[in-house]
């Protein structure tokens, strides 16, 4: 993983330090770019929130082989870590590589440790269909996100193609509708209404896809998502690059895991950097997580190789994380293994 590092500091450095830690601190403001919004500060507290909790150490049980497997709407993975989507990689990373190519080493990279693997929506329809094509090889781990359109038929058009590519399950994430970079260019996403929420899940539903919203952070939201039709909710400030001074979502998570979690699957992003994260994550409600800043920088590392590495460190570390806090499997993780 070092080298991995090393060489995608070279190549990203215009854009990202490949910090040694990814806090948000040194790249605060930075949009287009990897930092949050304005002070940073929202990015931050995705940090922050999972570092106010510790795990208990537990050495006086049985759970010595961890096993960190579980089934998702009837797809057997290896871990609940799922990589996050990107809308452009070009735009945020300056790199030379295209935003097909990265969706590509992206799956076929889940595709080697059992992941799910997400890839993100472009203003181009025709290069969202590109993403497709690419997703297609790994069509039962794939999870396209449509960004939340003013108009529904480019919702649905995308529906199609990732339809017509054999894909079962898709999200959109409506915390896209403040990204600084869409707004600069007057591309006409919304701020979404329940009904039209519930229209786009229909729509999936129609074609026999799974559905996801990304971006809930309160209670109340999460409820008007349970209404709405959806099967799954990310908890996600967009990793805090659409408002400034948001909460933490690991600060967010428990209540409305408390509050839904019985009604659909609820996921996190934002902050998650280890197995240790994860853990923590899966302690305060959530089924999986999502993990962004750090796929992108490993796969700029080392296009074929560096998300399969990487993931397998995650479990690794989640496996030791598990084994030492007395957790057998990932049911029987709970709240008594945090303070």
């Amino acid at each position: 993983m070092q080298e991995i590092r090393k060489k995608a500091r070279e190549r990203i450095k215009n854009k990202c330090r490949v910090c040694p830690v990814c806090n948000g601190v040194v790249c605060a403001g930075e949009i287009p770019g990897m930092g949050g919004i304005g002070t940073g500060i929202s990015f931050q507290n995705n940090i922050s929130a999972l570092a106010r909790h510790s795990l208990v150490l537990r050495t006086l049980h049985q759970a010595n082989d961890p096993d960190t497997t579980l089934e998702l709407w009837g797809r057997k993975l290896a871990m609940p870590v799922i990589a996050a989507p990107v809308g452009s990689v070009a735009l945020n990373l300056g790199s030379d590589m295209s935003d097909a190519d990265y969706t590509k080493y992206m799956i076929q990279g889940c595709g080697a440790v059992r992941a799910l693997g997400a890839a993100g929506d472009h203003t181009n329809p025709e290069i969202f269909r590109q993403y497709m094509r690419e997703m297609s090889a790994h069509k039962d781990l794939a999870i396209p996100f449509i960004k939340p359109w003013s108009v529904l038929k480019e919702i649905t058009a995308r529906l199609d193609m990732a339809a017509e590519a054999g894909i079962g399950i898709c999200g959109m994430d409506v915390d896209g509708a403040g990204l600084p970079t869409l707004r600069k260019n007057a591309v006409p996403v919304r701020v979404t209404s329940e009904k039209a929420l519930a229209e786009a899940a229909a729509e999936a539903h129609k074609r026999k896809m799974k559905f996801i919203v990304k971006g809930i952070m309160s209670v109340d939201e999460a409820r008007l998502a349970v209404a709405a039709g959806v099967d799954a909710l990310v908890v996600s400030n967009h990793g805090g690059r659409v408002l400034d001074y948001s909460q933490g979502t690991a600060d967010a998570l428990p209540a409305i895991a408390q509050a839904v979690g019985k009604d659909i699957v609820v996921m996190m992003d934002g902050g998650i950097r280890s197995g240790g994260d994860v853990l923590k994550a899966l302690a305060l409600g959530a089924r999986l997580v999502l993990i962004c800043r750090p796929v992108m920088v490993v796969i700029h590392g080392d296009e074929a190789n560096g998300l399969p590495a990487y993931f397998r460190l995650i479990q690794d570390q989640l496996v030791q994380a598990m084994r030492l806090t007395g957790c057998a499997d990932l049911t029987s993780v709970n709240g008594r293994i945090l303070v």
